[in-house]
């Protein structure tokens, strides 16, 4: 998907059939769980199932002509990895266009290997960068929660999870919750993950933008970006194991 391009309403364009537009969103929805570089895209797309235009059709059409092409693209899940769990926390700010919310991106590395990836449109808009920041490390934080939980089921116990986020205010908000015009409109919910920063269960550490492999989760990138953090997650063509 181009950086600039950003899909709407697009109330002047003709409609496109629904039930063959809502088959092609719930089979590139189904891929999702094992094809994560096209999860934002995909649900940019399925925003639109309930009056679906040839804008729209289009764009999920690109995204049918760049599997075509990478069939052999897959995740990679090596013997030797280490068990070391860190978390990625990004967001795109008043992203949509429709109705100014921003949109959350995380993912989980378990070692090198991906086990984790979510991207979704916040359900409150955020007044600042600061509050759509802060609420997508809180899904980071719950996601980390229960990943933990599940290794413990398998006698494995791991403390202070890093949780890298790009921005500091984000990072100064969980430590000190000071009150004032740029956060007081956070909802309460999203305050628990100060809580377990405390409590030991994950850290909240900087990473620079340009480390920030969430991208791809939340926003349209460069075509070389995105071969980048394809790369990043683990994706990689089978051709090149042989």
């Amino acid at each position: 998907m181009s950086t600039n391009c950003y899909l709407d309403t697009d109330e002047a364009v003709p409609e496109v059939d629904q039930t063959k537009y809502r088959g092609l969103i719930g089979s590139l929805l189904y891929l999702t769980t094992s094809r994560p570089d096209i999860m934002f895209d995909v649900y940019l797309c399925a925003r639109f199932q309930s009056c679906p235009k040839e804008s729209h059709l289009k764009g999920a059409k690109r995204i049918l002509k760049y599997l075509k092409g990478t069939t052999s693209m897959g995740l990679w899940y090596p013997s030797h990895s280490l068990i070391h769990l860190v978390g990625y926390s990004d967001f795109d700010f008043e992203c949509c266009k429709l109705d100014r919310k921003s949109t959350s991106g995380t993912y989980h590395l378990l070692g090198s290997s991906l086990i984790s990836w979510h991207s979704k449109k916040q359900t409150c808009v955020a007044l600042s960068t600061v509050g759509a920041e802060y609420i997508a490390a809180e899904s980071c934080c719950s996601q980390i929660l229960w990943i933990k939980q599940q290794l413990e089921d398998f006698g494995l116990k791991i403390c202070k999870v890093p949780l890298l986020c790009d921005n500091t205010s984000a990072i100064n908000l969980t430590k000190n919750q000071v009150q004032h015009l740029r956060t007081k409109h956070i909802e309460i919910r999203h305050h628990f993950i100060c809580d377990h920063i405390n409590n030991g269960d994950c850290e909240i550490q900087f990473v620079l933008t340009e480390s920030q492999h969430a991208d791809i989760f939340t926003k349209p990138v460069s075509k070389d970006r995105f071969y980048c953090l394809r790369n990043e997650l683990g994706i990689i063509d089978m051709h090149d194991l042989s």
